[in-house]
């Protein structure tokens, strides 16, 4: 479970999320291994490493996407509009995977250059993960073991004869979530950003990044939020909270007819806009086809539009 300073619903949804993910993971598709990429644009952000770390970075690959696990040393890639259609935008991106795994291409890369094609300044956030098996073999072995489920109801999702699962803490992910962010501020002339719109989005597990950071940093503020298919139990909502962009399927497994963090928002007077969308399942990011939730960048680009975080279209 990852632990999350606000009550017992919101990290039974976390649990799920790291619970669930995994077991889908292990459950669709085949993983392969993958030599590691260049990432010549990388830049380090020098947030220590991670304690009992027994591997190096390695990566796989599933469902044709590129995967990387064990991190431990976190990275910000800037994926920069072309010259002169730069508007000043700028979006942190941070894949989901479990705080175990990160799906760099489908959540990471392939979201930072549809954004980079808007005029929006994009940057892949890398960030420390738990540690798993050192080898593939037993890597997938792990991913198979059983799971315990926890059980849901129609508006909470509770752990409710089984143990709870261990904590986790994210004060490191939270620090390279920071860093990136101070690293934009302070480059923000360099890679033509304003410093009052840059905002953050994440997946899965970078959803749930993404309102922890806001739920609980004291360095970032975020000019808004776009946590996609991320945990939706209700939040303690903090004063001046950010405008929030919410996107969940109604076939995802962290759904189960909530809308906690929306009412969450609603209810503290804070900008929110949340699109249900009937089938997409879990880890869509961009899209898939034939899907009615392969429409929320779209969305979502007219959502920066209107709330005047991108320039009006003439």
């Amino acid at each position: 479970m990852f632990y999350i300073p606000i009550n017992l619903t919101k990290t039974a949804i976390f649990a799920s999320l790291l619970v669930l993910a995994a077991s889908a993971m292990a459950q669709d598709g085949t993983i392969y291994p993958l030599e590691a990429p260049a990432e010549p644009k990388a830049i380090l952000l020098g947030t220590g490493g991670v304690d009992d770390q027994p591997a190096p970075e390695t990566w796989f690959r599933q469902w044709g996407d590129p995967m990387a696990r064990n991190i431990s040393t976190a990275t910000l890639t800037p994926f920069l509009p072309e010259p002169g259609k730069a508007n000043g935008a700028a979006v942190i991106v941070a894949p989901g995977g479990g705080f175990r795994w990160l799906s760099m291409g489908n959540e990471g890369w392939e979201v930072a250059e549809a954004l980079a094609k808007e005029g929006i300044a994009a940057f892949v956030l890398k960030y420390r993960l738990y540690p798993t098996p050192v080898s593939l073999e037993d890597f997938k072995a792990w991913m198979n073991r059983p799971f315990p489920v926890p059980a849901a109801s129609s508006d909470t999702l509770k752990v409710a004869t089984s143990p709870r699962p261990p904590q986790l803490d994210l004060s490191n992910q939270l620090e390279d979530a920071e860093a990136a962010y101070a690293m934009i501020i302070k480059r923000a002339e360099e890679w033509g950003v304003d410093i009052n719109r840059i905002g953050m989005i994440g997946f899965s597990a970078g959803a749930g990044l993404t309102m922890h950071a806001t739920l609980n940093s004291k360095t970032m503020k975020l000019a808004f939020i776009g946590p996609i298919y991320g945990g939706m139990g209700p939040v303690e909502v903090p004063e001046n909270a950010p405008p929030m962009f919410n996107v969940i399927a109604t076939d995802d497994f962290l759904f189960h007819g909530q809308f906690g963090v929306i009412e969450s928002w609603h209810k503290a007077g804070r900008p929110v806009e949340f699109h249900l969308y009937q089938n997409g399942g879990h880890g869509f990011g961009l899209g898939n086809p034939n899907r009615t939730s392969n429409r929320w960048f779209d969305a979502f680009i007219h959502w920066l539009r209107v709330n005047s975080f991108l320039p009006a279209k003439p």
